[in-house]
């Protein structure tokens, strides 16, 4: 398969870094004649320096080459500072063709920043990572789980913190039936990602899918709940060999119908079911939204 990253298109370390006043010609404006940079002028004190600094390394980083930003510490470098008459930060100025174009002061908002680089650098595209996602997405939905699992690990390969290449690479692995290397997957997600909406959804997919497995037979389960409809933990078996079976809708109904009979039952396990089928589903799947709104009147009715 075609590689969809490269490692220079999205390495922060090549787009981003700080400066000082000897290697100024050679960080600023020797690439400014191949490349937009912007010179971010702060200091550490300075509190709309750090609500800028990080908005202004995402805008770069999503650009994907198309600029680059260097940081220059006013503390640091007053006679660069002076020379640039930088006389409030932060301060931000855009270098072209070796030479500055414009510039900005305060902690202006990320559509802000992207207008004012757009003025020197055309239209920005989306980053390498999202046009990844966006491949790796399609392909799933496209029910090509390989190639997402592929694109999904380029991604992990040069961020290896990308909670959703890492949620969308287990969820991969899940649906191919690789569920020791789903697992260890989500080994790798940092604590700080830990419940990362793209996570906690594959965490559920893969609590559901080794259910799945030890699944029993439906028509046995529903035979049992016929005869005797209070038979909870049959309809919850029910609802897991349904699911298994990809009858999602036909599961949700089972688990509705114990907390319909009895919310409390083996400490409210039919309603965690539900929601991890849920997080599995995602929020905007209409078999969630549903089933949610049926949750909802079970439980205020």
């Amino acid at each position: 398969m075609e590689q969809i990253l490269s490692e220079a298109a999205i390495a922060p370390g090549d787009l981003i870094k700080d400066s000082r006043t000897e290697d100024f010609v050679a960080d600023v404006v020797e690439v400014s004649k191949e490349t937009v940079v912007l010179v971010d002028f702060w200091a550490p004190w300075c509190e709309p320096c750090k609500q800028l600094t990080p908005t202004l390394e995402k805008v770069v980083t999503e650009a994907g080459g198309a600029i680059k930003l260097v940081k220059v510490n006013v503390d640091e470098n007053q006679g660069l500072a002076e020379q640039l008459q930088v006389k409030s930060i932060p301060m931000v100025i855009a270098f072209k063709d070796g030479n500055p174009v414009d510039a900005f002061t305060g902690a202006i908002p990320e559509s802000k920043i992207k207008t004012f680089i757009e003025r020197f650098s055309g239209k920005l595209g989306p980053s390498p990572v999202k046009s990844a996602l966006e491949a790796a997405i399609a392909a799933t939905e496209a029910g090509d789980h390989e190639a997402a699992a592929n694109i999904y690990a380029q991604i992990v390969q040069h961020e290896p913190e990308n909670a959703a290449a890492l949620g969308g690479l287990a969820r991969a692995y899940i649906e191919v039936g690789e569920l020791d290397r789903a697992e260890e997957t989500l080994a790798l997600v940092p604590p700080a990602h830990a419940n990362h909406k793209y996570i906690t959804a594959a965490q559920s997919a893969l609590v559901l899918a080794r259910q799945s497995g030890d699944a029993g037979d439906a028509a046995e389960f529903k035979a049992k709940v016929e005869a005797n409809p209070d038979d909870h933990q049959a309809r919850f078996d029910l609802g897991v060999a349904l699911f298994a079976a990809g009858r999602s809708e036909d599961a949700i109904d089972a688990f509705l119908e114990i907390i319909r009979r009895n919310l409390a039952w083996n400490d409210e396990a039919a309603r965690t079911q539900l929601l991890k089928i849920f997080e599995a589903l995602g929020p905007t799947d209409e078999r969630t939204l549903s089933g949610r709104r049926q949750l909802s009147s079970v439980l205020f009715s």
